[in-house]
């Protein structure tokens, strides 16, 4: 670290004075930069064993409706690890990227610039960039078959007709992912199932939102934490 007329500089990143009153930020953005710069894909940076993807599925530009609901699970999480102002965007990956360390485990946050069917792109890209395997990988997303509320962990399986899980199950040519999956309920006429899901929570849905986002941050954090602590543990 070396101080150039006020400005701060760590590993060739560029910090005012003010950055320094709060460490985890200036901490995140370093190592984002790490992110930007040129480098071998698949080399692995992060600590072997304790790094981790968590991606929060979604369609950007919609951030309120059903489908997108992975994406502010994400959200909350990035807030909670004190990285909400620290997304950045890599080309390579086509998605936003937000790195924080999280106990003996790294964390990368990533939420894709791209359509819910084909965000397996952007994951498997990351993965790549970061030297992951699909076990190192969380998937948030959206689940029809569970109603508005109700969080579940699902290690592995089929994508179960999600169609943003089927393209990462291709992409990284695994099924191997750990899944939070997060109820929005199904409604009664088949036919209404897309307009469900690409729609807005309603006004008493909105009311449910903060405390289940917070439950699923929670469920997230424990389960990392226990994977990074341990050999292994149950979804």
């Amino acid at each position: 670290m070396t101080s150039r007329g006020g400005v701060w500089a760590v590993n060739g990143v560029n910090m005012p004075p003010s950055s320094l009153l709060r460490p985890e930020l200036w901490l995140s953005r370093a190592m984002s930069r790490r992110v930007l710069e040129p480098d071998c894909p698949g080399k692995r940076w992060l600590c072997p064993r304790c790094g981790r993807q968590v991606a929060g599925l979604g369609n950007p530009g919609l951030p309120g409706t059903r489908h997108s609901v992975g994406m502010a699970v994400l959200g909350q999480l990035a807030r909670r690890l004190g990285v909400a102002d620290s997304w950045t965007r890599d080309r390579r990956c086509v998605a936003d990227l937000a790195l924080a360390p999280l106990g003996d485990a790294q964390l990368v946050l990533l939420r894709p610039r791209l359509l819910m069917n084909v965000n397996g792109r952007s994951v498997a890209q990351a993965a790549k960039l970061f030297g992951l395997t699909a076990e190192e990988v969380y998937l948030i997303h959206d689940e029809l078959d569970k109603p508005l509320g109700k969080l579940a962990l699902k290690l592995g399986g089929s994508a179960r007709g999600h169609n943003g899980v089927r393209s990462c199950i291709s992409c990284l040519n695994s099924s191997a992912m750990l899944r939070l999956r997060v109820g929005i309920g199904r409604p009664v006429h088949r036919s209404a199932v897309e307009d469900h899901v690409l729609g807005c929570f309603s006004p008493d849905e909105q009311e449910l939102l903060p405390p289940l986002l917070d439950r699923a941050t929670d469920l997230l954090l424990e389960h990392i934490r226990a994977r990074s602590q341990g050999p292994s543990a149950g979804p």
